[in-house]
């Protein structure tokens, strides 16, 4: 049987890759995005094995409200990055600098 600690292992490794890959690569926008949801997705691998293990529901159903919020994020992000190369023809983050006053 495979014990807490080991979810809760591949959950901190999943969770400082994708740290890892927020601060070594600040370039692209689509990456950035798919670090986040990496990020998300090793959180939720915590609540469902705290869920699982502890014999409680609400960790589940927890994860429920957090991956539709995941889904709405990454949508309004990809929309947000389509415009941006529409209107720029990059999506270097270091180009985007219109919003600077």
């Amino acid at each position: 049987m495979i014990a807490l600690a080991d979810y809760l292992t591949v959950g901190a490794i999943l969770f400082c890759l994708s740290m890892a890959g927020v601060f070594i690569n600040r370039k692209n926008v689509i990456i950035l995005l798919m670090c986040v949801e990496l990020m998300l997705l090793a959180v939720n691998m915590n609540f469902i094995a705290f869920s699982h293990f502890l014999g409680d529901i609400s960790g589940q159903v927890f994860v429920f409200f957090i991956l539709t919020v995941a889904a709405a994020e990454a949508a309004i992000g990809l929309a947000i990055l389509v415009v941006l190369f529409r209107n720029k023809r990059t999506i270097n983050v270091d180009d985007l600098d219109t919003l600077k006053g």
